[in-house]
């Protein structure tokens, strides 16, 4: 079964940007992100196929996040700018084989988090 290690989450101050990696130990064909805060529900945020299509973007990160993808080196990257102090929450790497789900908080694989923090 394939795994997923992220990295990247930190801290930085309102209006700064943080990358997010993923790295797959083996081929998937979509992998996205996905954030969950304590108690919440989990949101997905957005997927890509290993085709480089984006089956879903979350409206709340448009023009703030963007997802890209590396097939050569298996990893999938989160590009956050403009954060704001509701983006903290922990963020997940989430992938699956399946072409139907529609959302990638339904993924099957996930990784196991980074802490995002930004503060006021």
């Amino acid at each position: 079964q394939v795994q997923l290690v992220e990295s990247g989450g930190g801290s930085v101050q309102a209006g700064g940007s943080l990358r997010l990696s993923c790295t797959a130990s083996g081929y998937i064909y979509r992998m996205g992100w996905v954030r969950q805060a304590p108690g919440k529900e989990r949101e997905g945020i957005a997927d890509i196929t290993n085709g480089g299509a984006i089956t879903y973007y979350a409206g709340f990160v448009m023009r703030r996040f963007t997802v890209f993808r590396d097939n050569a080196k298996n990893t999938l990257s989160l590009q956050m700018n403009s954060l704001k102090p509701e983006d903290t929450v922990m963020y997940y790497c989430v992938a699956d084989q399946r072409p139907d789900l529609q959302n990638p908080a339904d993924f099957s694989l996930w990784g196991q988090g980074t802490q995002v923090t930004v503060s006021s």
